[in-house]
């Protein structure tokens, strides 16, 4: 072995997916939970969808402002955000997980299978496809997807703006809302080993404390006992 060098293995990383629908406090409760992570001296890394890397970033900017919509209604959208998540998961989730940082991410493949899926009705075929080739065997080891009444997170989001034009997805009906917060309802049903269902209708410390408390069962005691087994 060169002098200077080290045998000591890196153990990957963690990662941990933040869904839900507009207003859901996903943003806020994201940077709450990597200060505890710190605080535990673990590495987080935040990061978000769409975008989270540079050519991902260019493409968030042309799926909020609805070009995707407008050229080719939601499979060109599934298209763009396929293309954005391939550059984000290539160039900064994966090569983060391998250093051993835990990536925290503000949407992944869950929210393309609510809004473009669900709501966009983009067939499971293409959704499929798209996702064996952005992200192949990549899952999240846990989703927290935080749940509120459709009127709160609508009304949330129109203070969270202020005078700017509400988004692409923020400027839909509350009936779109409300079936998109069903779509999610469902993904926590469908997937309960990977998927915990915050009930985000609440303060922001009470929110935080069910987020931790779902990061220490499903992470934290796991990576307790790697350290007592190493």
């Amino acid at each position: 072995m060169a002098k200077g060098t080290s045998n000591r293995t890196v153990t990957r990383g963690r990662f941990i997916t933040f869904e839900g629908g507009e207003g859901a406090g996903k943003s806020t409760q994201i940077k709450l939970l990597a200060e505890r992570l710190n605080a535990a001296r673990i590495r987080t890394l935040l990061t978000r969808e769409p975008g989270g890397s540079p050519g991902a970033e260019i493409m968030r900017h042309m799926i909020l402002s609805g070009i995707g919509a407008l050229i080719g209604g939601p499979e060109a959208e599934t298209l763009l955000f396929a293309a954005a998540r391939d550059d984000h998961v290539h160039t900064v989730i994966e090569p983060a997980l391998a250093q051993g940082f835990w990536v925290l991410c503000d949407r992944f493949s869950d929210s393309t299978r609510a809004y473009q899926g669900q709501m966009g009705e983009v067939a499971p075929a293409l959704l499929n496809a798209m996702q064996r080739v952005t992200i192949g065997d990549l899952k999240p080891d846990l989703t927290l997807i935080l749940d509120v009444p459709v009127e709160i997170g609508v009304k949330r989001a129109a203070t969270r703006r202020g005078t700017a034009a509400p988004d692409r997805f923020e400027a839909e009906s509350l009936e779109f809302h409300r079936r998109l917060r069903e779509a999610y309802r469902q993904i926590a049903v469908d997937e309960p080993q990977r998927c915990v269902l915050i009930d985000a209708n609440a303060k922001l410390k009470p929110v935080a404390a069910k987020v931790w408390a779902a990061v220490q069962q499903r992470l934290l005691s796991s990576k307790l006992n790697e350290v007592q087994h190493a």
